[in-house]
């Protein structure tokens, strides 16, 4: 719009003519905002208030008479405040540029002036002391021109030729050659610790390896021979069992032919002597009775006799039968043809007393049958 004008937000806007602006000074101050200037009545220029800097490269003289070279960077600005910016617009309007200028020669003599008071030990280990001493010292005098600092960085302190700061450094360096030094020590003897710990594992794994290999080994070469062995060993079993087997049947056998020689031999023996016996027996018997008959001159009293003793004879071919070992194989059968063969042997013995008695060759004599017979015994 014409005659309407607008300062940039880093800008302030100066109108001169007409009236006064504020505190008596010769301009109007606009920021923020536009105005209506009214052309040839009124002129309108504009102040910056944007961040500037100012370099500083100042040799200065400590108090023990060094001379170091300070470079320093101020990074400062016009005060947003009215007073401000009439203080820089009436002294850096027409050229901004010398803000520059003149805060750099403001540091460079509050610097001179700090530095003097200070040993370059101070200076050297409290910078920050030194740039907070030239800030407090030059604000004061800048807040006279408008302008106001946000920071002062000390970028470096150089004593050219003299060699003092490196000098007074040289301890340190010392020091902190002496602790590199020993810090190199430590970590080549810790890697050398390290080195040697990881040769022990190493060895130590390969021993364990050395010794599980020789353990499977081992336990290869057992279950080989022993696989070697089960056919062999399964084979002596059976042999063995095949052995134990033949000698059982042998043995069996053995005993069957034992038995079988006790029925065939031993046992008809044995019924043998005992058939002996009981004639042997039944003769005595013969020999007793015919005496007895010869005692009783009658043959009537004989065949009594004989038929009286036929049981006690049966009794004693019975009884010795009770000691010998008799197979029966019939059963109630076999016991029947036992006794039915005793009584018949009884019945025997009892015939042939009779026929011997009474024949010729017996050696008895018979009487004429009225009793007063005499037998005669040999």
């Amino acid at each position: 719009m014409f005659g309407y004008r607008v300062p940039a937000p880093d800008e302030a806007m100066l109108i001169s003519g007409g009236r006064r602006g504020q505190g008596g000074a010769p301009f109007r101050v606009v920021t923020g905002h536009g105005k209506f200037v009214l052309p040839v009545f009124r002129k309108t220029r504009f102040l910056t208030l944007a961040m500037c800097e100012a370099e500083v490269a100042e040799k200065c003289v400590t108090k023990q008479g060094i001379v170091l070279t300070v470079r320093a960077v101020i990074a400062f600005k016009v005060g947003n405040d009215t007073e401000s910016i009439v203080n820089a617009g009436q002294r850096f309007l027409s050229d901004q540029d010398q803000m520059s200028v003149l805060t750099g020669r403001i540091f460079a003599g509050h610097l001179r002036a700090i530095i003097g008071s200070m040993t370059v030990e101070e200076i050297i280990t409290e910078r920050q002391k030194l740039a907070t001493e030239v800030l407090d010292t030059s604000k004061t005098e800048m807040a006279k021109i408008g302008l106001i600092v946000d920071s002062l960085q000390i970028q470096s302190i150089d004593d050219g030729d003299t060699g003092y700061i490196a000098a007074m450094s040289a301890p340190h360096k010392a020091a902190i050659q002496r602790q590199a030094q020993i810090a190199q020590a430590q970590a080549a003897q810790a890697a050398a610790e390290a080195e040697q710990a990881a040769a022990r594992k190493q060895a130590e794994y390969a021993r364990q390896t050395a010794v599980v290999q020789a353990e499977y080994s081992a336990e290869v070469d057992r279950v080989q021979a022993e696989s070697a062995q089960a056919g062999p060993l399964a084979e002596a079993h059976a042999q063995q069992e095949v052995l134990a087997a033949r000698t059982e049947l042998a043995q069996r056998a053995a005993d069957l032919r034992q038995q079988q020689l006790v029925a065939e031999i031993v046992k008809p023996a044995e019924a043998e002597a005992e058939r002996i016996r009981v004639l042997a027996l039944a003769e005595a018997e013969r020999m007793r009775i015919q005496a007895e008959a010869a005692a009783s001159h009658g043959r009537v009293a004989l065949d009594r006799m004989l038929i009286d003793q036929l049981p006690q004879i049966v009794k004693e071919a019975a009884s010795g039968l009770s000691g010998a070992n008799v197979n029966v194989l019939n059963g109630a059968d076999g016991l029947g043809e036992i006794a039915a063969g005793l009584v018949g042997q009884g019945l025997t013995i009892l015939d042939s007393v009779r026929r011997n008695l009474g024949s010729p060759d017996g050696g008895a004599e018979k009487s004429d049958g009225t009793g007063g017979g005499r037998v005669e015994i040999r």
